[in-house]
């Protein structure tokens, strides 16, 4: 037996933009810069002048370095990975993974740096920096260094997504994981020290989630995302030079502030061993800052130009790796089983469906015994154990995870909610509640606007007092939003009609909003859409747009009918 959710969703979308090519990353980027120091020329002078201390402690912090110098300095990291429930969750493996290709790659481990060209093999770098996620929060409590927050930000990726979470920046790297990391194309952003000195809640790394590791989702050839972001991060430039837009011939006359890679014009992609794009050099094309194909190798001067950061007290960068520090984030401590741990977080189904957990409790977990009151199996010691719930009601989930005498246990109350089907067929007034969370339907508003989401109104109606609206007149492109029905028992059907009205004013002439109609025949993990209707033509029921708000009059209604065809048994 099926049931199916039905799903009106609105999208705001006033102009269509264009495809834009790949931009692997917008390190420094101008535009954002000028929108975060709200156009204020004394603090952008500020970040100059600091750029400028920092180069010349640089220069002198080099000049006094003994030669074969070794002191490996270890940096706590923090992940936060930001989804809407979306691929963009990707697993901890993924972090596992990220994390040593990054480590492989600032101690000369990879695998690949022996295939560096001869010219450059004699200066290929160990840093000697280790990165180690963190093993206490700012509270001194026990974590994995992974977060998990869910937010439609996670399609923005600017800085109010940052704003959802961050540690604080002189003891932890900050990654932000998510769906979209600042624009279209974007694998990854960071802001060098001598900006992020006057940003500390800008400070650290965006990358999108497919940009990380090697494990799927992730695409492999953008493995070295996080490698190249943190080089920016501890005041590395590209090899072209202080911009994001390589290729062009006049990078040539910009430089990194680094002796031993030679100046470039860069490259976007691709892997020509004998390219020399500036004075007849060779370009070391196998930089990790660079934008190629084959990016395998930090050079010494790189190397020395990092440390200098990491010494200086820009951005806090010294803080990091002092022993007080390591020891207040756990990195300085063996690491031990202390929280279990599952995913899915709370979670809805319809009588009959099933869950698949996950058992991600920290750290060093080797066993675990898992208890699914209503569920069936009612108990398992899988790893990943498949649960299905055959009768409405709401239950708790409870985990005890096991390392050897060590043992703890978690209790998710409500973690479960199973529901029924509703009869059919189903007259919908909205004048029963007094609001959207007191009915059956579900709002989803991923951008957490503070408002333009569905909700409850009294002021219009098709018939009686209330319609569920959202005002749209002041959001910006690329919204969406939802309103999500009950289920409904559909046993032996082949075809739904769903009728409904609707009233809407475009905002300006140019408004193209849609609304679309989706169904579900398997409680909502999988969704067909059925109908849409676009603001400059079949939604659009008032004529002439309406720049503020709208309130529909009685003959400002529309009909319309969504069908849909299958098996829903």
């Amino acid at each position: 037996m099926k049931y199916t959710p039905l799903l009106l969703a609105g999208m705001l979308l006033a102009a269509q933009a264009p495809a834009q090519a790949p931009d692997p990353c917008t390190t420094n980027d101008e535009a954002r810069l000028e929108r975060l120091t709200a156009h204020d020329p004394a603090l952008r002078q500020l970040m100059a002048q600091s750029a400028a201390e920092l180069e010349a402690f640089t220069e002198a912090f080099i000049a006094g370095m003994a030669d074969g110098e070794r002191e490996t300095k270890t940096i706590p990291v923090v992940f936060h990975i930001i989804h809407n429930n979306g691929p963009e969750n990707i697993p901890n493996e993924n972090v596992h993974d990220a994390m040593r290709i990054l480590n492989e790659d600032f101690n000369k481990e990879n695998p690949d740096w022996p295939q560096v060209q001869p010219t450059f093999l004699p200066l290929v770098a160990d840093v000697d920096v280790e990165f180690v996620l963190a093993r206490k929060d700012p509270q001194g409590n026990c974590t994995n260094g992974i977060t998990r927050t869910v937010s439609g930000l996670t399609h923005e990726g600017e800085e109010s997504m940052k704003a959802l979470i961050q540690w604080p920046r002189n003891k932890y790297l900050n990654v932000w994981v998510c769906a979209n990391a600042g624009g279209s194309g974007v694998l990854g952003y960071t802001y060098t020290p001598n900006n992020a000195q006057f940003m500390p809640t800008q400070d650290g790394i965006v990358v999108r989630y497919n940009a990380l590791g090697t494990l799927p989702p992730a695409n492999s050839g953008f493995s070295r995302t996080l490698t190249h972001e943190v080089g920016h991060w501890i005041n590395l430039q590209h090899t072209w030079g202080g911009s994001n837009t390589p290729g062009l011939q006049s990078n040539c006359n910009m430089d990194d502030g680094v002796a031993d890679t030679p100046n470039t014009t860069g490259y976007t992609s691709g892997c020509n061993l004998s390219a020399s794009s500036c004075d007849g050099t060779l370009d070391n094309v196998e930089n990790y800052m660079d934008y190629t194909d084959c990016s395998r190798m930090f050079t010494n001067g790189q190397k020395a130009r990092m440390l200098a950061a990491l010494n200086s007290g820009t951005a806090s960068r010294n803080q990091l790796w002092t022993a007080a520090n390591l020891a207040a984030t756990g990195v300085s401590t063996p690491a031990t089983l202390c929280a279990a741990a599952m995913l899915p977080g709370p979670k809805v189904i319809c009588e009959g469906n099933s869950i698949t957990f996950t058992d991600i409790s920290y750290n060093l977990t080797t066993g675990r015994t898992w208890s699914f009151p209503g569920g069936n199996p009612a108990t398992s010691t899988a790893a990943n154990p498949t649960v299905t719930y055959d009768t409405p009601g709401t239950y708790n989930v409870v985990l005890t995870a096991i390392n050897g005498a060590q043992q703890v246990t978690t209790t998710s109350t409500a973690h479960v909610t199973v529901v029924a089907g509703q009869d059919v067929p189903l007259t919908e007034g909205f004048e029963t509640y007094a609001s959207l969370d007191d009915s059956p339907w579900t709002v989803i508003n991923p951008m957490n606007s503070s408002f333009g989401y569905f909700e409850l109104t009294d002021l219009a109606a098709y018939a009686g007092t209330k319609s569920a609206r959202m005002r749209n007149h002041a959001m910006v492109t690329g919204q969406v939003h939802e309103l999500i029905s009950g289920s409904y028992d559909m046993s032996g059907v082949d075809e739904i009609t769903i009728n409904y009205r609707y009233a809407y004013a475009r905002r300006n002439s140019s408004s193209n909003d849609r609304l679309r109609v989706f169904v579900s025949n398997n409680c909502g993990e999988n969704w067909s859409l059925r109908q849409m209707l676009t603001g400059g033509y079949l939604l659009n029921t008032v004529g002439a747009p309406i720049s503020g708000g709208f309130v529909p009059t009685a003959d400002q209604w529309a009909g319309a009918t969504a069908t849909a065809q299958g098996s829903f048994v």
